[in-house]
């Protein structure tokens, strides 16, 4: 198991007290693997320590604001890619079929292409296969990086971290084309209006269900399951 992506995977989830309770394991597992650059490990970290000391709410609105109400930001892969078209359906199943393989089961409330889904499929396979389909998507990831930047949001410390990992340089033609892509303002909501006016499925962390995110919730507690491999044996120390 690679604890780097699990981390990540986390870090990308909806604060809920559970994740917000572990932040000083998943800054042990990053430190404990060493996987990244230690500039990039300390401004992931520091994005979660962020995350714990923010008011409960706070951490949750702002995290709401970024990912679900602005589609630039969606943390579904195949929204960047395919949109709305048949073939994110065909995609979707493909990518299911791996997770299955992979002994990853998910559950009704989650969409497989949910990043933190994809980066927790990632921490099952040998390391070399993760970053080799990590890399198929780092377009799409430095494309976020960047928004996320643009937005001076310290998020972007995650992918960040995740095109590091990927060892790999997007296509410029590719970046470029989702570089076109139109940045809304949460608070223009004519904006938003159009940006979701077609869309059959609402993507993002949060299903509209009070303030709990059920597919960042089910992550969460799938990997409390398994501690992380710093948190078994006690080493790393804090950034």
């Amino acid at each position: 198991m690679i604890a780097t992506y699990k981390a990540l995977s986390i870090a990308l989830c909806y604060p809920t007290p559970e994740m917000r309770d572990g932040v000083e394991d998943l800054i042990a597992a990053l430190q404990h693997e060493a996987l990244l650059p230690h500039q990039t490990s300390c401004s992931v970290s520091a994005l979660l320590r962020e995350i714990a000391l923010l008011n409960h709410l706070e951490a949750q609105s702002r995290y709401v604001e970024l990912f679900d109400r602005t589609r630039a930001l969606s943390l579904h892969l195949f929204e960047h890619v395919h949109g709305e078209s048949r073939d994110r359906g065909q995609a979707m199943v493909s990518l299911l079929d791996r997770y299955r393989d992979a002994g990853l089961d998910m559950t009704a409330n989650e969409l497989p292409d949910y990043i933190p889904a994809f980066l927790e499929f990632l921490s099952l396979l040998p390391a070399a296969e993760a970053r080799a389909m990590l890399a198929e998507t780092v377009h799409i990831l430095s494309a976020l990086e960047e928004r996320l930047r643009k937005r001076e949001s310290p998020y972007a410390a995650v992918f960040e971290a995740l095109v590091i990992l990927s060892a790999s340089q997007p296509d410029q033609s590719v970046l470029a084309g989702l570089a076109e892509t139109e940045m809304e303002r949460p608070s223009d909501l004519a904006a938003l209006d159009r940006a979701w006016e077609e869309a059959e499925v609402r993507f993002g962390p949060d299903d509209g269900a009070g303030t709990s995110c059920p597919r960042a919730a089910d992550i969460v507690h799938r990997m409390s399951k398994e501690p992380l491999p710093s948190a078994r044996n006690g080493r790393g120390a804090s950034a």
